[in-house]
């Protein structure tokens, strides 16, 4: 198989994981606006499954390194399989959730409660399982990622016409999704080799546990996105049949979304290696700024906000980027 095997390559795929993360939600934008949320999610974690086979079928099935995806899953316990697969479901209850709490709460509230308790628990959760770099550049690199993400919500409420009180439910659904996206991680990490390039039998390498993580999220999307469907957030119910009814277009834009987070996925979990679960979780959760950069200059939504607000937006991007540069100088020497 393929692994990485310099720092310096490593911190470029999760850049590249940061990137993908921040950029899926764009491929929304190439259905049509009438389709529905719930019928794009079912293309969405196809879109998923379909690069970590590919990536398990090429990268992960040759080279000279490691243990290929095919004497990997011969040797591997069910455990470590089930511990990546439950990294999936994980992570599919925290997405649905984090979605509703957009819908109730709105993205000012939803996303600074949601992902700055991500980002806080995910780089501890993973950081105390495997302490590799350096505290102080990492925690530092967090606190600096927090305050922009506090500082984007900022501009999103002066942007905002009419700032309504948000609903109780709304900011409890926020902190469940945060729970959950904190902790999916540790578990495709939990199910794998600490060596990848030596293997233990019984635990899996990159591939292989990326895969199941996939699988994961589209067995577990049987029940979670059909309950959604039945109970939608907003809107009418919508039936198995309306899936069918989608454009080509429609449907590949949950396809490319779902395959550009799940790149994503792919090289964080392969980074982690060589640069460790937190810092690769920590660069991947930066991923609001990579959104910001969309949202601020490709579709210009705060082109008629309020006066101060582009102080906010210049000070939240300057926290990303001094946050960005100490959870990469997190290495340790």
């Amino acid at each position: 198989m393929y692994i990485i095997e310099t720092y310096s390559w490593a911190v470029a795929c999760a850049v590249i994981t940061m990137i993908c993360w921040g950029s899926w939600p764009n491929a929304r934008k190439l259905g049509r606006s009438t389709w529905r949320f719930e019928l794009f999610y079912w293309d969405y974690v196809m879109g998923v499954l379909l690069v970590s086979s590919v990536m398990a079928l090429t990268w992960g099935a040759h080279g000279t390194q490691g243990r290929n995806i095919w004497d990997d899953l011969q040797l591997a316990n069910t455990s470590a399989l089930l511990s990546a697969a439950a990294g999936g479901v994980i992570f599919n209850a925290g997405n649905i959730l984090f979605m509703a709490a957009i819908a109730f709460a709105g993205l000012a509230v939803a996303f600074p409660v949601g992902a700055g308790l991500a980002m806080v628990l995910g780089i501890l959760v993973n950081y105390i399982a495997v302490p590799a770099g350096s505290p102080y550049f990492l925690f530092g690199g967090m606190v600096c990622i927090v305050l922009a993400i506090l500082l984007s919500a900022a501009a999103y409420r002066r942007q905002a016409q009419q700032l309504n009180k948000p609903p109780l439910k709304g900011i409890l659904l926020a902190i469940s999704a945060g729970i959950l996206f904190g902790f999916f991680y540790r578990f495709i990490a939990a199910s794998m080799a600490t060596d990848f390039s030596n293997p233990q039998p019984g635990l899996l390498t990159p591939y292989t546990a990326v895969l199941f993580f996939a699988i994961g999220t589209v067995v577990s999307n049987l029940l979670f996105n059909t309950l959604l469907m039945y109970r939608p957030l907003e809107g009418k119910p919508v039936r198995y049949s309306d899936y069918f009814s989608g454009s080509l277009r429609d449907h590949f834009s949950g396809w490319l979304g779902g395959a550009i987070w799940g790149l994503g996925i792919s090289l964080s979990i392969l980074c982690a290696g060589k640069v460790g679960y937190a810092v690769s979780f920590g660069l991947g959760q930066c991923n609001a700024m990579i959104a910001a950069i969309w949202g601020v200059f490709v579709w210009k939504e705060f082109k008629n906000a309020p006066a101060g607000t582009n102080r906010l937006l210049y000070g939240m991007f300057a926290c990303y980027m001094m946050g960005i540069l100490l959870i990469i100088g997190a290495r340790e020497n």
